[in-house]
């Protein structure tokens, strides 16, 4: 019993020591490079033209599994191009090539968006968004994750968790199989947790600000950002995983914190 449980603890340990040991080369590498607007350290390992690359071949991907279902509402479309290009101007990156597709797909509350400006809003979205200032918010939050480069800091964060997952399997190689096995469970576990996650959560509410600005910029009203997460609130009953698990912050944090941060906005604002 005491060697099992000795070999349990010192399996625990590689797997604390590994996911410390990540957190300091992504410490190390943070100062490669800063996010607009808020000036946060970011790590990018991948070029920002590889990143428009990838953006464009995986956006043409998104629309051909969804043939069928670009929008041809004429309305629908001009409110969503329109909203789009206004903020793409006071992003100011005149290098993407930006593109807006409304996705019909009414069971999807969604919008995504991809490296180097391509941007896609699906209808289940509108009945939260509601008004053009709730769309604005939406959209704005999608340009800003991209403006921050933030699928290439996802993608570089990846390759670092498979060198340290490289480099865990050297350190482990002479146990059990049933020994590797575990400890390489755990350290997923501890690099998803620890790791991965939190810095989604960091990009989301980085977007959100910055969203909050660009759309205050276009002319947009911040005050009516709060009300998309309250409808979006009100619809899931509250049903939602624990923040600490999510990709996303919990709505009621996000609301708080978009709120505390509308009157720095409402300094960009000028009505249309």
């Amino acid at each position: 019993m005491h060697s099992v449980s000795g070999k349990k603890g010192h399996g625990i340990s590689s797997i604390l020591a590994f996911a410390c040991f990540l957190a300091f080369i992504l410490a190390s590498f943070s100062g490669c490079t800063t996010v607009p607007m808020t000036g946060r350290s970011q790590i990018l390992l991948v070029s920002e033209s590889e990143e428009i690359a990838l953006g464009n071949q995986a956006y043409q991907q998104q629309l051909s599994k969804d043939k069928g279902k670009i929008s041809t509402d004429p309305k629908i479309n001009s409110m969503v191009t329109t909203i789009g290009r206004r903020i793409a101007a006071v992003a100011n990156k005149p290098e993407y090539n930006w593109q807006f597709t409304v996705i019909k797909d009414d069971k999807t509350a969604n919008a995504f968006a991809l490296p180097g400006g391509k941007v896609a809003v699906y209808t289940g979205i509108l009945p939260y968004t509601r008004t053009e200032n709730g769309l604005a918010f939406v959209m704005a939050h999608e340009v800003a994750h991209a403006l921050a480069r933030h699928g290439g800091e996802r993608m570089s964060q990846q390759l670092l968790v498979q060198l340290g997952q490289q480099g865990l399997n050297l350190a482990i190689s002479s146990r059990s199989p049933a020994a590797v096995s575990a400890i390489n469970q755990g350290y997923g576990l501890a690099s998803q947790v620890g790791v991965l996650l939190p810095f989604s959560r960091t990009q989301e509410t980085e977007a959100d600000y910055m969203g909050l600005i660009l759309m205050a910029k276009a002319g947009y009203d911040p005050r009516e950002a709060p009300a998309f997460f309250e409808n979006m609130l009100k619809k899931s009953g509250n049903q939602a995983p624990p923040e600490f698990l999510s990709t996303h912050p919990a709505d009621q944090t996000r609301i708080q914190k978009v709120r505390q941060l509308i009157p720095e906005a409402l300094n960009y604002y000028r009505p249309r």
